[in-house]
């Protein structure tokens, strides 16, 4: 069955080649040392802590990473990225939880964490398991890690790591997927850059600690339309994409071939109420962030079941149905959200 596209073959072109020109002509607001040593030695000019990519480095790196990287669990199956199948997880970074049977809320605890992996490993759709909570029980510093922790010893799935912050966490996370029997290279981390083009030094400390081990990253942007990004959805979409590769181009300078999952979690600011979540227009930008990571080869993980709903409704099933759907049929790899 052909793929959704929303997008024609020119309309992705015109994106990609403006992708290059925010890399080349805005840049990225980046003041880390060590990692700026590493780019200005590929050829990448650095000005008022911006750093301009050139166009056929960030194109060479693009062809040099792994778009297909393979995830392993305990049990044996195995997900192959980018193989034509479509791979469901849970949300990550949840702070509440919801008890539907007295319709109320309250803070998630680390036990809920490891409660709600069990859970994901019984269920039959959620083909990969990624942590589920940030109790605020735990302190931000072990966070990452400790939610980790959980996941690797409450399923039997293919775990994909949680999002960190920190080069520390990186190193932990590979030396706690070696416990049971995870290498590096099939080890996912994700990291968000800020919106708009910034690269803090702990991120790029953290960049740099994946790509020397080898771990698979999945660079998440997390833009805001209207708010931390352009208001039209195929400005967002740019940004969003030089967002994405412009880690990429540092991780595949420290180790060429390093597994990439090409991610993006773009929300469209509702100006008159605030709402950036569970419109279509995330299905949208999440079917056309897919159409854009195809261009260049890589797998895509986006987000999906979403919803603005409050309670178990017709509005909850309507949305996340159709959030899921429209990118399901664009032909995402991943597809994020279970339990939002």
């Amino acid at each position: 069955m052909e793929p959704l596209k929303f997008l024609s073959d020119a309309d992705v072109q015109a994106m990609h080649e403006a992708t290059l020109q925010v890399l080349n002509e805005a840049g990225v607001f980046w003041t880390h040392k060590p990692s700026l040593e590493i780019l200005q030695g590929a050829g990448c000019a650095v000005r008022d802590n911006r750093v301009f990519f050139p166009p056929d480095l960030v194109m060479d790196c693009i062809a040099k990473a792994n778009k297909r990287p393979v995830i392993r669990g305990r049990n044996g199956q195995v997900n192959e990225l980018g193989n034509g199948a479509l791979y469901f997880h849970n949300l990550g970074g949840a702070r509440d939880v919801y008890d539907a049977g007295s319709n109320t809320r309250r803070a998630a605890t680390a036990q809920d964490c490891a409660d709600a992996v069990r859970l994901l490993d019984a269920l039959p759709n959620c083909n990969t398991v990624t942590p589920f909570f940030t109790p605020p029980d735990v302190s931000n510093e072990m966070m990452s890690l400790r939610m980790y922790r959980h996941a690797l010893s409450n399923t039997v799935k293919p775990v994909q790591g949680p999002g960190i912050q920190f080069g520390h966490e990186a190193r932990f996370a590979v030396e706690l997927a070696a416990v049971v029997g995870t290498p590096a290279n099939e080890l996912t981390l994700s990291l968000s850059p800020v919106s708009p083009l910034t690269m803090h030094d702990i991120a790029a400390e953290a960049i740099m600690e994946m790509a020397k081990y080898g771990v698979i990253h999945a660079n998440l942007p997390c833009p805001t339309g209207g708010a931390t990004s352009p208001m039209t959805i195929t400005g967002s979409l740019v940004q969003q994409s030089a967002e994405t590769l412009a880690p990429l181009v540092l991780a595949q300078l420290i180790n060429p071939g390093c597994g990439v999952v090409y991610c993006g979690r773009l929300g469209m600011l509702e100006p008159r109420t605030g709402l950036i979540w569970g419109g279509v227009e995330l299905g949208l930008s999440s079917a056309a962030t897919v159409q854009l990571g195809h261009f260049y080869g890589f797998s895509v993980n986006v987000y999906g079941f979403s919803t603005n709903a409050h309670t178990l409704d017709a509005q909850n099933a309507f949305e996340r149905g159709l959030n899921a759907a429209i990118p399901a049929l664009a032909g995402a790899d991943e597809l994020s959200g279970i339990g939002e």
